[in-house]
Parts: structure tokens; C-alpha cells; sequence
């Protein structure tokens, strides 16, 4: 089913649902559903499944030489996906992003997840490579999460890349984008970062994601502006517990966002990660339970490989 339908049938509740990564290269799909068992109690209609592109390693040769080469740390977005609606029965969310793929690659990733019965993706521009200063798009590949949108829109139509097919059989992919209440790092302002959301929401885009934020009132904000602009698709608000004093830098230079000073006086005192652990659950119930009075559609949680913070604040709330 499409991410739609689920808000539409919700008539007004608000949801549970999830973002999960996909396990390191190496590591056993049991430990991934040993993360997602217990947050199946809360019954979330659609579970997220990010994707990750590839990083470059350089390997020692012989002479002292450097040999450069690309590998992907997390694989298998397209089978946990699968997976997960074989083991579950849940509908799953792939992202799709532009970094590290051609055109080509990006339609023959969509026809396998046409083929495999999953109706909806979540469509990003994606990281650049960490050792890049910026973004740079393979060749045929996508600069702009609008061009990735258009290659899905067209496929939903019928429309391949090779357009000398003839009856080509539409994917009717449902299909989401990202939103940022605190404005997209590579946006020059809001104001500029609004009008391209509008651009994809226009082009075909159903619904919205918001990046994590810890202040409501951002998303309220957010909200507000979408709708003054003229967008009028479900906003989910992503959200995530603070689990450690590291958090307090490591998310706001990761994700371009600002923790409030409350919640950071609060974890500065605490005497360990544990008692940051307990005050991150203790925010976010708060901060879930006002979102579910506001109306939500689903409060949507990042999860990070980490379910206990979740299943607990989702405890409180379900």
C-alpha cells in the first residue's frame, strides 16, 4: 500500500512509524530484526530504509603507493526491503538518491523494486563523498532531487530511458521528498529552499519528510510557510532521541540543525551518557506529545540501529 493511502485511512490518528539503516557489509539481517521486533508492538504501517553511497578507501600497495578505491559500507537497501515486507507484511520506503548513480542504474533499481512489490520511495540528493567538498553527480547521473523526481514521474507514466519501448508497463510508485524546518545547508535562505520544495511537490512529490529537529515550534513554523507557499501535502516530522553528550555536536554539524539551549544545559549536566540517554527519552515524549495533539500524521523515528530509546518513548505515547 502507499504511504498515502496509510495517512489517509489513519482518518486523523496519528501514526508510528520508522526509519532503520541497513546493517554494515558483513553483519547478519537477524541483528536488524532483532532491532525492529520489539517496535513492531506499535504496529507502523511503513518502515524507511535509507540508502548509502559509496566512500572512498585507499589500500597500500607495494613502494608505498595508494591504490583508490570505492565501496559501499551499507548495501542492500533494494533486499531489506524486500525483506522486511516478506518477514513483516509491513510496507517499506527505499531512498533513492542521486549520489553514486547513473540514470541507468536508478531505473534498473526501481524496476526491482517494482518487481518486488514495493510502492514507495523516498526520493534525496544524498551526501556527497566525504572527501569531497561538495556535491558532485556521477556522469548520467543526477545533480538535484528534482531531476531524480522526474525520472520516477516519467516511469510512473510509462516512460523509460529507452524510448524506442513500446507499451512500457507504469510503476505507480508513491513518491515522497525530504523538508527542512531549519532550511536545507546548501539553500541560501528559507525563502529559496521553500520554492524548491513547491518545484518537486508540483512535479509529482505526495508528501514531505522533515529532517530531525528537537524545537517543535520549528516544524510548526515550517508548516505554516509550506502552506502560506502553497504546498498542501502530508508534512511527517522525523524526530529523534538525544542518546549521548557526543550527539550535542555531532548532530548539528552532520545534519545542519540547532539543539535548544534547554535540552543542552540539561545533557551538559548530566554525569554520563546513560543520564543524557534518560533525559533524550524524557524530551522527545514531550516533544511527541505535543505533535500528536497538533494532528501529525505519523511521528516518524530516526532510528540509528538503536530501538530501545524508540520502543520506550513510543511506550508512552501508542
Amino acid at each position: 500500500m502507499k504511504v498515502i493511502d496509510h495517512l489517509r485511512n489513519a482518518n486523523g490518528k496519528t501514526l508510528f512509524t520508522l526509519e532503520i539503516l541497513p546493517p554494515l557489509k558483513g553483519e547478519n539481517i537477524k541483528n536488524l530484526f532483532g532491532n525492529i521486533d520489539p517496535l513492531m508492538e506499535f504496529k507502523p504501517p511503513f518502515i524507511d530504509v535509507t540508502y548509502h553511497r559509496e566512500e572512498y578507501v585507499y589500500k597500500k600497495k607495494e613502494g608505498g603507493l595508494l591504490e583508490k578505491s570505492t565501496t559501499r559500507k551499507r548495501p542492500g537497501t533494494v533486499g531489506i526491503c524486500a525483506a522486511i515486507q516478506n518477514h513483516y507484511k509491513v510496507d517499506t520506503v527505499p531512498h533513492i538518491i542521486c549520489g553514486g548513480f547513473s540514470r541507468e542504474e536508478t531505473e534498473n533499481a526501481l524496476i526491482d523494486l517494482h518487481f518486488l512489490g514495493v510502492d514507495n520511495v523516498l526520493l534525496l540528493q544524498g551526501d556527497a563523498i566525504k572527501s569531497e567538498a561538495r556535491f558532485v553527480p556521477e556522469p548520467d547521473g543526477h545533480r538535484y532531487a528534482s531531476e531524480l523526481l522526474e525520472q520516477v514521474v516519467k516511469m510512473n507514466r510509462g516512460v523509460y530511458l529507452d524510448e524506442e519501448l513500446e507499451t512500457a508497463a507504469p510503476t505507480g510508485f508513491c513518491i515522497g521528498v525530504a523538508g527542512y524546518p531549519e532550511k536545507h545547508f546548501n539553500a541560501p535562505n528559507l525563502k529559496t529552499d521553500l520554492k524548491y520544495l513547491k518545484l518537486k511537490v508540483d512535479m509529482g512529490a505526495q508528501y514531505v519528510v522533515t529532517q530531525m529537529f528537537f524545537d517543535n515550534q520549528k516544524y510548526f513554523d515550517f508548516v505554516d510557510r509550506c502552506r502560506e507557499a502553497d504546498i498542501h501535502v502530508p508534512i511527517i516530522p522525523g524526530i529523534k532521541p538525544l542518546t549521548g553528550k557526543a550527539q550535542l555536536t555531532v548532530l548539528p554539524k552532520t545534519f545542519n540543525i540547532d539543539i535548544p539551549e534547554a535540552l543542552v544545559d540539561e545533557a551538559e549536566k548530566c554525569r554520563d551518557n546513560a543520564a543524557v540517554k534518560e533525559l533524550g527519552i524524557a524530551w522527545c515524549i514531550e516533544q511527541s506529545k505535543e505533535l500528536i495533539k497538533k494532528g501529525v500524521p505519523t511521528l516518524h523515528f530516526y532510528s540509528m540501529g538503536k530501538s530501545d530509546p524508540i520502543y520506550r518513548i513510543a511506550k508512552e505515547l501508542f
